[in-house]
């Protein structure tokens, strides 16, 4: 896999961790309540070679040169699981500040279960998983320290 967007590369912040994303990176929360009541959302298996391999996480990635948060997660999504923008509303965001980089997950309601296949070779995966099981999943670990404050919003 090339990467050769204009927003790919490493960045540390100031709290000495390296990120993926120049200008920091987004990612899409997708959620939907079925009719039972029961929640699920919409997750990328990684693939076992990317950063973070084998683990679960949102769609999602660099952000590019003034390209908004919402914007960055709408692109990826459509990119690597052909999630169109008009299958969901967008309810709000987390942000996850590191001093001199972030992470934004974008929060957004579906209507139903939009069908996706994952479509780069950076996902295993991609699919529905209930929200309940999502502590059993391997989750990428900036998803896992974020969860609570993200589910909160939720």
């Amino acid at each position: 896999m090339k990467f050769d967007g204009p927003g790919d590369g490493w960045a540390w912040c100031e709290l000495g961790h390296r990120h993926w994303g120049l200008y920091g990176a987004a990612g899409l929360l997708l959620r939907h309540r079925s009719a039972d009541g029961e929640d699920w959302v919409l997750m990328q298996h990684r693939s076992w070679w990317s950063h973070h391999g084998d683990t679960w996480g949102l769609l999602g990635g660099a952000r590019t040169p003034g390209e908004s948060a919402e914007q960055a997660a709408a692109r990826e999504a459509w990119e690597e699981a052909g999630l169109a923008a008009a299958e969901y509303a967008v309810t709000g965001s987390y942000l996850d500040d590191h001093r001199g980089w972030s992470y934004t997950t974008v929060l957004a309601h579906a209507e139903k279960l939009v069908s996706v296949t994952a479509r780069t070779e950076e996902s295993a995966e991609v699919r529905w998983v209930r929200q309940d099981d999502l502590p059993t999943l391997p989750l990428h670990p900036g998803f896992a320290d974020t969860w609570p404050a993200v589910a909160a919003l939720l």
